[in-house]
């Protein structure tokens, strides 16, 4: 009985925290929803720039040190 147990109580937590984050959520009204997209937005804009300008540092500098070989 003790080794069913021990499986048994971790799944029956485990059902617990979902059922209270699945309870807790709700859906975002229009407000919160712009908010987050124009978030996400910004994100993708900002990595898109640092990802753009490392390249455009790090590929010149790559060909120096492939090209000195």
């Amino acid at each position: 009985m003790d080794a069913l147990d021990s499986v048994v109580d971790p799944l029956r937590e485990f059902a617990k925290d979902k059922y209270r984050l699945v309870k807790h959520c709700h859906k975002p009204d229009g407000k919160e929803f712009t908010k987050v997209t124009f978030c996400m937005a910004a994100g993708f804009i900002v990595m898109g720039f640092v990802g753009f300008f490392m390249n455009l540092i790090l590929i010149p500098i790559n060909n120096i040190i492939v090209g000195s070989i």
